[in-house]
C-alpha cells in the first residue's frame, strides 16, 4: 500500500509490553517525539517506519492505536555499531559541545551508512507518488539523499531533535561532508534553534562549496535547500487537561503526603544522560542543606532518572556517580523517614508525570546542553494555578521561550545554588507572573502549530533558476 506520507525516524512510537500470561503487546512510548508527531500522522492517515527496539528479523508491519506502523529490524552486531556506536558513542557527544569524548571507528561508520539505507530503501517501497517523507534526528541523517537518489519525486523534509554543533566541532568529524550531503537530500531541514541553521549553512558553504544565502542553500540540479528553526513544543492543552482530572489531582496530594508534605518540592526528571546536568544539581542542592539555607523538614529533591542505553560504558558510569552521590548526600543530610533526596531510576506513564508536575513546586531543568528540553514545557502546562518555579538551564532550547524561568548557567554551581534558593523564596505574586507568561507562550507555540508550520513549509516548491557551479571538495 502507497502512501501520502512517510515518517521515518530511529524508533516506533511503541515500547514492547509482556503480560502477566506472558503475550506480548506494544503500547505508546512516553516522550517528546512521539506526542509531538502522533497528531502528524492521525491528520494525514500516514505510516511509521522505525526500528522496534530489538533485534528479531522478521516483525510485520502492525498497528496501534489506529497508527500504522512499519518494523525494521537490526541485527545485534547493528545495534552496536550503529546505534550504540556511531549514534550515541559519536553524534551524540560531539552534537552535545563535547560533554564526554566522542569516538571515531570505521566500522561505526560503515554500519551507519548501511542502516540509513536500509530505512531509505523501505521508505522509498511505501511512498506514494509525490508524497511527503519526513526523516526525524541524528541516527537517520543520510537518508536524505539516499531516498532523493531512490524517489526523486518526493517532498522530503528532516527536522534535527538535538543541537547541531558550530563547525568548529563538527569538522572533527572525518565524514562530515557525508553527513552534510546526506541532510542536503532534503528540501527543508528543520532544527530547534536558528542558531542550529545558521551552523549548518555555514558548513555547506565551507565544506561542500555550495552558494549559500541567508537560511537558502542554492545547489547545481536546481534544487533549493532551506535550513531553518522549527522549536518542538509539546501538546499543551492536553497536558493541561489531564493535570485538571480528579484522578491526577488526587495522586498529587498523595505524592505530597508520602514525602512528608514538606513545605517545598524541587523536581527532575530526565533521562540519565551525561548531558542532562543531573550530578550538579544534586550536589547544588546538597549544598543548601549543608550550608544550612534549606532543611530536611522543609524540602526535598525528587529525581526521577529514566534508564537509558544502560548498554554504553558513559551511562553506566555516571549511573554509578550517581547511585554514590545520592546514597552519600541521604546518609550524610536525612534521617529516618526523610531522606534529603528522592531518587527514583524509572520511567512512568504520563498521568505519573502529570501528578509529579502537579506535586512540584519547583522544577529543575539544568542540561549541559539540550536541542530543547520537553520536561520543562510539560511542567508549566501541568501548572494549571499558574503557581510554582522552573529553574531552566540557558543552554537547553527552551529557553529562548522560557525567559520568564530562573535561567541558570549549570556549569556555574554557585550559581545554580543562588537560583534553587530565590525559586524557593519567591514571593507567590512573583511565581505567578512567571508562570502566567510561560503558559501563554507554550499554548501559542504548541506541537500543532510546530507540525503545521514544518509541514506548510515543506510543500512550498524549493526550485532556483540561478547559475551555479559543482560544489568544490573541501
Amino acid at each position: 500500500m502507497a502512501h501520502d506520507l512517510v515518517i521515518v525516524a530511529n524508533r516506533l512510537p511503541v515500547d514492547r509490553v509482556t503480560e502477566r500470561d506472558g503475550k506480548t503487546t506494544w503500547r505508546p512510548s512516553p516522550g517528546g517525539l512521539v506526542s509531538a508527531i502522533e497528531p502528524v500522522m492521525r491528520a494525514h492517515d500516514g505510516v511509521w517506519v522505525g526500528w522496534s527496539g530489538g533485534s528479531e528479523q522478521r516483525l510485520k508491519p502492525f498497528k496501534v492505536d489506529g497508527l500504522q506502523l512499519v518494523p525494521l529490524a537490526l541485527s545485534a552486531d547493528e545495534i552496536e555499531e550503529h546505534y550504540e556506536g556511531f549514534s550515541n558513542g559519536t553524534l551524540w557527544p560531539l552534537y552535545h559541545d563535547l560533554v564526554a569524548k566522542p569516538e571515531f571507528h570505521r566500522e561505526w561508520w560503515d554500519s551507519y551508512v548501511k542502516v540509513n539505507r536500509r530505512f531509505a530503501e523501505k521508505t522509498a517501497e511505501l511512498a506514494a507518488k509525490g508524497a511527503t517523507v519526513w526523516v526525524h534526528d541524528y541516527q537517520l541523517q543520510l537518508v536524505p539523499q539516499m531516498l532523493r537518489e531512490l524517489r526523486p519525486d518526493l517532498r522530503i523534509g528532516f527536522y534535527l531533535h538535538i543541537p547541531f554543533p558550530p563547525a568548529e566541532l563538527f569538522q572533527q568529524l572525518p565524514w562530515r561532508r557525508q553527513i552534510l550531503e546526506g541532510l542536503l537530500g532534503a528540501d527543508l531541514v528543520g532544527f530547534q534553534l536558528p542558531g542550529a541553521a545558521q551552523n549548518f549553512i555555514r558548513l555547506v558553504r565551507q565544506r561542500v562549496g555550495h552558494k549559500t544565502h541567508r537560511d537558502l542553500v542554492y545547489l547545481p540540479d536546481g534544487r533549493t535547500v532551506r535550513a531553518a528553526a522549527f522549536p518542538i513544543s509539546i501538546d499543551a492543552a492536553g497536558f493541561e487537561e489531564l493535570a485538571r482530572s480528579e484522578a491526577v489531582t488526587e495522586r498529587a496530594a498523595a505524592i505530597r503526603d508520602a514525602l512528608g508534605n514538606p513545605s517545598r518540592i524541587f523536581l527532575g526528571i530526565d533521562r540519565l544522560d551525561y548531558t542532562k546536568g543531573i550530578y550538579a544539581r544534586l550536589r547544588a542542592f546538597g549544598e543548601l542543606i549543608t550550608d544550612g539555607h534549606l532543611t530536611v523538614d522543609d524540602a526535598v529533591f525528587v529525581q526521577v532518572a529514566v534508564p537509558s542505553r544502560e548498554r554504553v560504558e558513559h551511562y553506566r558510569n555516571l549511573r554509578d556517580d550517581i547511585d554514590r552521590l545520592v546514597g552519600r548526600l541521604n546518609g550524610d543530610l536525612g534521617r529516618i523517614g526523610t531522606p534529603a533526596i528522592s531518587y527514583l531510576h524509572t520511567s512512568y506513564p504520563r498521568e505519573e508525570m502529570a501528578a509529579l508536575y502537579r506535586a512540584a513546586d519547583i522544577m529543575v531543568v539544568t542540561p549541559y546542553r539540550d536541542g530543547m528540553n520537553l520536561v520543562a514545557k510539560e511542567y508549566v502546562a501541568c501548572r494549571t494555578e499558574e503557581d510554582g518555579a522552573l529553574v531552566l538551564s540557558e543552554f537547553a532550547g527552551a529557553a529562548d521561550e522560557l525567559r520568564q524561568a530562573w535561567l541558570v548557567n549549570p556549569y556555574d554551581m554557585n550559581g545554580m545554588k543562588a537560583a534553587l534558593l530565590e525559586a524557593y523564596q519567591a514571593e507567590p505574586k512573583e511565581l505567578t507572573r512567571r508562570m502566567k507568561a510561560m503558559r501563554k507562550q507554550i499554548a501559542q507555540h504548541d506541537v500543532k502549530a510546530w507540525a503545521d508550520s514544518f509541514m506548510i513549509e515543506l510543500a512550498e516548491d524549493g526550485q532556483h533558476s540561478k547559475s551555479v557551479l559543482p560544489a568544490t571538495r573541501s
